[in-house]
């Protein structure tokens, strides 16, 4: 719902969106496919905040005023319809659980 209320408000201005690979250098996020995207924006849920590693596969959408990088490409890693997983490239996770557990680096927590 949020990212088709932000694609509408920033009306697009090319007919596709671009897959290739994410690199960031701590100055610039880019994502190399067809060609370089770079300096760009990233379009996340309010409140997250990251930094994919380089070498993630990533989207990029154009708008009218630049390029928005939609994320990374994953795949659900066991998740089921409506759980949620937060995790870090060092290995650390958080995992929100349809039956109410949460899981910290695959340890239940707060039961009860």
């Amino acid at each position: 719902m949020w990212l088709m209320h932000y694609i509408t408000n920033n009306s697009l201005s090319a007919p596709g969106a671009a897959k290739g690979e994410w690199r960031a250098d701590g100055t610039e996020a880019a994502v190399n496919a067809s060609g370089q995207h770079r300096d760009l924006e990233l379009c996340l849920p309010y409140g997250v905040l990251s930094v994919p590693p380089t070498g993630e596969r990533a989207v990029v959408l154009p708008l009218d005023d630049g390029e928005v990088g939609l994320g990374v490409l994953r795949k659900t890693d066991g998740l089921e319809e409506g759980e949620l997983m937060l995790y870090s490239r060092g290995g650390a996770s958080l995992v929100l659980k349809n039956d109410g557990r949460v899981l910290i680096n695959g340890r239940e927590v707060g039961n009860g």
